[in-house]
């Protein structure tokens, strides 16, 4: 039996990696995930045969409220809060992590035995991992859930604090690892980290949440890995590297997008000083054109080329089917559609891609930001909706601005720019956009499913 559990984990370890590679196109993406669902499938079923098991009870008990819960989150939760929700499961991902690496330091110590290094070491990275991951996960649930502010929250000595905090956290981590199952040290220890989750999140702002869920992903992944030590589960170890190579591999493809270092992103409190301060005004003085959902259609009838923008607005409005249908309208009459993606549009990794997968808008016409920028000069219509941020050209122009340097799409290039934005209030990150007020640059302010609703009505009235 242990060999065929072994061989087991060998094949679902093969299918997690090969269920990821696939994951790197979109047209190859559903079968990678299939694999990999596949792969856990086989690692569970290995896993509930091994000789350890003495009671099936609660696992059955585990697996049905956690069936229940997965059905229910996936038929309710809306598109557009996914990135919660994926913070809530980086959470319990942490947290489980976090409560196996305690039970196995009690099981141990109510029969008696001290744990080794090679077992004591990753039960001390495990919960510390796993709880800073826990909190940290849900005050960016409550920070994306508007349940809290997503403004920077900031206060005197901050950065000390935290920094007392990992320095206890690191003397109370040895004291656990030389003497496993004597004192309070490991509980301190644990409460510390919770703490600790909750001080690295709360400066973190609303504009860099797509990073920090990243971040939070791969370190529930590394918890998952540390868990593995101590259960001596390989399987565990290799799908918990994973997870957490590949976190740590996306988080630092975002910063490199946002032109800023995870160091700033953790602790720059970037967004805190807009909070509160006199808005800046646009380029054009504050004035800007508005025009109607007739006016649009009239320009995107004469266009040849036009270009989407989509943003987290869209995904609030649930605007990802009308701009298809308007996509759609276009390309019949012979226009050239694309859909220009940022790599942090959204509140989480890829949420832009999701959103328009779900539409059913064909891979083919989503282009990278470095691939899509070199044609806005020559492009007709930029239609921007609910993408203000990644559409800043204070970014490119502006050295005072916060988010100078940050690599954005360059919409500002196109002949004629439309904007769908519900107010002229600024985006995520708290700044004003002098896109708006440019000359060639008109604004169709409404609700973006309701605006290109009218626009397409519009369309084909002409």
């Amino acid at each position: 039996m242990p060999t065929l559990i072994s061989l087991a984990y060998l094949a679902a370890s093969i299918l997690f990696i090969v269920g990821i590679q696939r994951l790197s196109s979109p047209k190859t993406a559903s079968t990678g995930n299939l694999l990999a669902a596949v792969g856990m499938g086989i690692a569970i079923v290995a896993t509930l045969l091994h000789q350890e098991v003495v009671s099936y009870a609660g696992i059955t008990l585990g697996v049905a409220v956690g069936a229940i819960f997965g059905v229910i989150a996936a038929t309710r939760v809306q598109m557009t809060a996914m990135p919660q929700m994926v913070a809530v499961f980086n959470g319990l991902g942490g947290a489980a992590s976090g409560l196996v690496a305690a039970a196995e330091l009690i099981r141990l110590g109510n029969d008696g035995v001290s744990p080794v290094l090679e077992i004591s070491i990753p039960i001390v990275l495990g919960t510390l991992i796993g709880a800073v991951t826990l909190t940290g996960s849900f005050i960016a649930f409550a920070k994306l859930q508007e349940l809290m502010s997503g403004q920077p929250i900031v206060f005197p000595a901050q950065q000390l604090v935290n920094a007392a905090i990992g320095i206890a956290i690191a003397a109370l981590g040895v004291m656990v690892v030389m003497d496993p199952v004597a004192g309070d040290s490991f509980w301190l220890l644990a409460g510390l980290s919770l703490l600790l989750g909750v001080l690295l999140v709360i400066p973190i702002g609303g504009a860099d949440m797509p990073v920090v869920i990243s971040l939070l992903n791969s370190y529930s992944g590394l918890a998952a890995c540390a868990t593995g030590f101590v259960l001596e589960n390989q399987v565990l170890i290799i799908s918990g590297s994973l997870v957490g190579a590949s976190g740590i591999i996306l988080t630092n493809i975002m910063c490199k997008a946002m032109n800023r270092s995870l160091a700033n992103v953790i602790f720059g409190a970037f967004g805190a000083a807009a909070e509160g301060a006199p808005a800046q005004v646009t380029a054009s003085g504050g004035a800007v054109k508005s025009g109607s959902a007739d006016d649009a259609a009239v320009i995107l009838d004469a266009a040849r080329s036009v270009i989407v923008v989509p943003g987290y607005g869209l995904a609030v409005a649930q605007a990802q089917h009308v701009v298809r249908e308007l996509s759609d309208a276009l390309t019949e009459r012979g226009v050239d559609v694309k859909y220009a993606i940022h790599p942090v549009a959204g509140r989480m990794p890829g949420h832009m891609n999701v959103l328009l997968a779900e539409a059913d808008v064909p891979y083919e016409q989503l282009v990278e930001m470095e691939e899509i920028n070199p044609s806005f000069p020559r492009t007709d219509v930029a239609l921007v909706i609910g993408a203000n941020d990644v559409t800043n050209p204070d970014a490119r122009e502006n050295t005072s601005s916060p988010i100078y340097g940050m690599p954005i799409l360059e919409v500002d290039r196109a002949k004629t720019v439309m904007v769908c934005k519900r107010s002229m209030n600024p985006g995520f990150a708290g700044i004003d956009n002098p896109l708006y007020g440019l000359d060639q640059t008109m604004m169709l302010f409404g609700d973006a499913k309701s605006m290109v609703e009218s626009v397409i009505g519009s369309l084909r009235e002409l």
